[in-house]
């Protein structure tokens, strides 16, 4: 039988040092400190504040992290993930882990046993979670479960393992490089979203030809410059829209030059409008 338990404590830790620590006055998260994993299949949710880090850790079991509203940004084993709702970041046993988020986010997660983790990615991992999961996640979150104490509830703990072992594996949505130009081109996008200067203009920058620098992009992240910053923009976005901005402001902000573009690069990524989008995962302030 598997048992879920359920831990809405959030700490704060001055202590901690941040992932990012440009700002000094930052609010850091100190993670649950048991020394063994209490349930086979322990779920834990907070609602995260705006400049929120958790400091680099790890632990002997795995975890599947999501935010179901707003973007979560972590540093895993060295590589960067950022991945909007429909996606969650899988950390697998024993792999070193940090987060930050610069936005206020609504937060899952989901701490499985090492003996449960063995048909998931021994790497970490960006995967497509389905609607039941997602379901499955905030009924427990609504109410308040601790451990399951009905047959009804087992077998929802149950459907979400099964769900996780079968959760596509999506290439990261917004891989990062390692190379040290390619990644100052990455660095100065991030900073400014809204730059709309060509591909040729970065290589300048950084001192390589624009075929060098395209194939850069194909190489170490597995697209095109093109799409990585149609990708960013889109986060970004979803950053932006829990604010009191209107659309056509955020689509201005992102570089584009009308709002018909924004909202059609928006749709193709999330499968809805902006204001749908809006409606039906930003809570009313």
């Amino acid at each position: 039988m598997i048992i879920l338990c359920l831990d809405r404590s959030l700490y704060f830790d001055p202590a901690i040092r941040p992932l990012n620590p440009d700002n000094m006055c930052k609010k850091y998260i100190n993670l649950p400190d048991f020394a063994a994993l209490p349930a086979p299949v322990y779920f834990r949710y907070s609602e995260f504040e705006a400049d929120t880090h958790a400091s680099a850790h790890q632990h002997a079991w795995g975890s599947l992290d999501y935010s179901a509203r707003g973007v979560m940004r972590f540093e895993v084993a060295g590589s960067r993930f950022m991945s909007p709702p429909q996606y969650a970041v899988w950390i697998p046993p024993n792999t070193q882990h940090s987060s930050y988020n610069a936005q206020a986010i609504v937060y899952r997660s989901v701490y499985l046993a090492p003996e449960l983790c063995e048909q998931l990615p021994n790497v970490p991992s960006t995967l497509t979670i389905s609607d039941i999961l997602k379901a499955i996640l905030s009924d427990f979150a609504e109410r308040d479960v601790n451990i399951p104490q009905n047959d009804a509830d087992v077998r929802l703990a149950q459907v979400l393992v099964d769900q996780l072992k079968q959760a596509p594996v999506h290439d990261c949505f917004l891989p990062y490089a390692s190379n040290p130009g390619l990644l100052s081109v990455l660095e100065g996008m991030q900073a400014a979203p809204g730059d709309n200067r060509p591909l040729a203009q970065w290589a300048v920058q950084v001192h390589v030809s624009e075929r060098t620098l395209a194939r850069q992009f194909v190489r170490e992240l597995g697209m095109g410059f093109g799409e990585w910053r149609q990708r960013l923009r889109f986060l970004v976005a979803i950053e932006a829209l829990d604010s009191t901005r209107s659309v056509q402001e955020v689509a201005f902000d992102l570089g584009y030059s009308t709002a018909s573009a924004f909202i059609a690069m928006f749709q193709r990524q999330a499968g809805c409008t902006p204001e749908h989008y809006r409606r039906t995962n930003i809570r009313s302030r």
